[in-house]
């Protein structure tokens, strides 16, 4: 090996090791690598930063406006809402959800696909006493496998797409993955709804476990007229750091104010509204300046000012590894979180002090308004009303509709580039005001886009210092006695193992100079195991950090860690067979 290639490997393994703590975010990881390798010698900032050069960044921040507006409007409500009806009990409703989720994963971004569906699952699955969590693990990996039937169906097969050109390959057509990916899909789908309700546990869900607890409740206390707390303000009267209670507004009876904020002001008669369990009610009953009211008894919470949410806090929340006290969350977000839901269960330390991990979902009370602010920022993967309802199509629905439609219809054609028609459509939605630039910019998970743009970087420096051919030489030696059907074994197993521990962008981008190194050696079309790398990078079935709809339904699941692997080591094992195998068949070696 050469220099270079070793200082590249130490970089890779450096990186590798930071992306598995999980304590950095996955784009300063990677853009740090590859300045590392810039600054080392190893690649001119031509091959470093040509990722932010390459169209796949652009076209993936594209095609995320695009699923943005197709959520605003409630242009799949309508069908969705069809999907489960009110015949069957299980299997017959996963079914009816499963295939339109698949269908709807070819063509958007899944994350709001799967975002929307949450809330509407989970709300008819407990009203017919089902646990949500026999639905929404089979909805995310629905997601995944209808990913792998279009070129746009992930942002993972995308930047191989863009990547291939490197290798002198041309880009994927529009379908060309689903020579794959469609019988992976139609099997997967077929196991889902025959092994799902064996093998899924019924989980507690983050709601139930906290309605149980008593989120659903609320005290109405009095300030006594001329009494201590007449006058002063919240932080004074000491009422934003009860033990398990959240101050949620204040009724002067003219205005209600929600959030209450620390220098609201009370007054004498102003009603209060506490939030908490009704174990607590004494406490506030012993509080000087405070008298109940004839609602003193626990009441249903209907105050229009207060809602609760779901929040799931995923890889790039600042939230995680600290605490609420840390962050100040009451005055940060206007909010309270009311219980913290971990691994199936309600978290019991005191949360002030509870630091936030990865997955967490938190049960929050705030005002109407907490999701649309919230629900396009890093600080949560997801962000559900409870009990609300989904978004109602709207009379612009079609807009963002057709726009798609002419997108797919013209990249499939070969008319127009993907690039060109995502940004043609994005520039439509905009124009017409069907999202605002706000919006928009909110819309774009900008980490993913550094993320792809960076490890571009660090693949362009394993090429170019001979260490993918090193370390694909040395797999075509391992698994070379099987012919090409073991090198693409070994590339698959590869992917897969590095998908679940890394993003899955990133574990292609790294894989794939390897991959057309391997082919290369052992007698495999360059441009079959570029298409294997993409579909395993982004079949993610083991973990729920290995791709984000399954963080994104970890919490509202109630699931643990290991469910994912009931399930998914048998679509994971699909994978494996269904690319080793049909690989060579669609793009057989010449020569």
């Amino acid at each position: 090996m050469s220099v270079d290639a070793w200082v590249t490997l130490a970089v890779v393994v450096g990186v590798l090791a930071l992306l598995v703590r999980g304590r950095v975010a996955p784009s300063l990881v990677l853009l740090g690598g590859a300045v590392a390798v810039l600054v080392l010698g190893v690649v001119t900032p031509q091959e470093a930063f040509s990722g932010f050069s390459n169209p796949a960044p652009v076209t993936v921040a594209a095609l995320f406006v695009l699923a943005a507006a197709v959520e605003k409007t409630g242009a799949l409500t309508p069908v969705m809402q069809r999907t489960l009806g009110d015949n069957g009990t299980y299997r017959r409703p996963l079914l009816r959800s499963l295939t339109p989720t698949m269908a709807a994963s070819a063509f958007l971004n899944n994350t709001p696909v799967v975002a929307m569906l949450v809330m509407q699952v989970s709300a008819w699955a407990e009203r017919r006493d089902i646990a949500p969590s026999k639905f929404l693990m089979p909805i995310s990996f629905a997601a995944i496998m209808g990913g792998l039937l279009t070129v746009i169906g992930t942002s993972t097969t995308l930047v191989v797409s863009s990547q291939m050109t490197t290798f002198g390959l041309e880009q994927l057509g529009f379908f060309e993955i689903a020579q794959v990916g469609l019988p992976i899909a139609l099997v997967g789908l077929a196991v889902l709804v025959v092994m799902a309700p064996v093998v899924l546990p019924d989980r507690r869900s983050a709601r139930a476990e906290v309605e149980e607890e008593g989120r659903r409740f609320s005290f109405e206390m009095q300030v006594v007229p001329g009494g201590p707390l007449d006058g002063k303000s919240v932080e004074q009267a000491r009422l934003r750091r009860l033990e398990g209670l959240f101050l949620a507004s204040v009724d002067r009876g003219d205005t209600v104010i929600a959030p209450v904020r620390p220098e609201t002001v009370l007054r004498g008669d102003n009603r209060l509204h506490f939030v908490g369990p009704a174990s607590r009610v004494v406490d506030l009953q012993d509080t000087p300046g405070l008298r109940s009211t004839e609602l003193a008894h626990v009441l249903d919470l209907e105050e229009p000012a207060v809602r609760y949410f779901e929040a799931v806090v995923g890889q790039r929340s600042p939230l995680v590894g600290k605490t609420l006290k840390d962050v100040g969350f009451r005055s940060a977000y206007q909010a309270a979180v009311l219980a913290i839901h971990r691994s199936g269960q309600l978290v019991a330390n005191r949360l002030g002090t509870e630091r936030i991990r990865l997955g967490d979902t938190l049960i929050i009370v705030s005002d109407p308004g907490f999701r649309d602010r919230w629900r396009d920022r890093p600080d949560f993967l997801l962000v559900a009303e409870l009990d609300g309802s989904p978004p109602v199509a709207t009379s612009r629905a079609w807009v963002p509709v057709t726009l798609l439609a002419a997108v797919v219809v013209l990249a499939a054609t070969g008319l127009v580039p993907i690039l060109d028609g995502a940004l043609v459509a994005a520039a439509v939605l905009l124009a017409a005001k069907v999202l605002t630039v706000t919006e928009a910019r909110r819309a774009i998970d900008f980490d993913v886009i550094l993320v792809i743009a960076s490890a571009f970087g660090l693949a362009a420096a394993m090429e170019s210092s001979g260490l993918a051919e090193i370390i694909a030489g040395g797999l075509v030696e391992v698994a070379g006695a099987l012919g090409p059907y073991g090198v693409l074994l070994g590339l698959v197993l590869a992917t897969i193992v590095l998908t679940e521990l890394i993003t899955n962008n990133a574990a292609a981008l790294l894989m794939l100079p390897i991959a057309v190194n391997a082919a290369a050696a052992g007698g495999v079309d360059p441009r079959g195991a570029a298409v294997a790398v993409a579909v395993a990078a982004s079949a993610s079935f083991l973990s729920p950090i290995g791709y984000q709809t399954n963080m994104m339904v970890y919490g509202p699941g109630g699931y643990q860690f290991t469910d994912y692997a009931r399930l998914g080591w048998m679509l994971t094992l699909l994978v494996i067979v269904a690319t080793v195998a049909l690989v060579p068949v669609f793009w057989p070696a010449v020569g």
